[in-house]
């Protein structure tokens, strides 16, 4: 009789064939305490985390874990998972990239120049409009 430690399918996770380049959609429990007239009350929920995996570390043993990293608002928003918590009620693999490194971190930095890139190429095009010149006062004797 096998005994069970975590919630997490350890079998299907090791097999899941997760790599750097690949966009996943991660769907965690998280538990809200809720305090009302002092009784706390605990509601779990789901949360999706989406975005690009940059890596994956110590393999398929007990500890390993991938990172995932997203832009929301302009900001770059990085989370490591562990690969085998019970927390993580699926992984989600939305689309496979080949991509020639095993660590991506240098997206970081690509990231970065695009956005400022795309800033100096808005501050050009709001140049302030310069005005014609005024015209010529008639002065009248009286």
């Amino acid at each position: 009789m096998p005994i069970t430690i975590s919630s997490a399918n350890i079998e299907e996770r090791k097999t899941l064939g997760l790599h750097a380049g690949d966009t996943v959609r991660v769907w965690q429990k998280i538990t809200d305490r809720v305090v009302e007239k002092d009784k706390v009350k605990e509601k779990s929920r789901l949360q999706a985390f989406g975005g690009l995996v940059l890596a994956r570390k110590h393999g398929t043993e007990a500890g390993g874990t991938f990172t995932v990293r997203r832009v929301i608002d302009g900001v770059g928003v990085e989370r490591i998972f562990p690969l085998y918590a019970p927390t993580i009620d699926k992984i989600e693999i939305l689309k496979r990239a080949k991509v020639r490194r095993a660590k991506l971190y240098h997206i970081r930095k690509k990231a970065t120049k695009e956005i400022k890139k795309a800033m100096r190429h808005e501050r050009s095009e709001k140049k302030v409009p310069v005005l014609a010149e005024a015209p010529a006062t008639v002065e009248t004797t009286s």
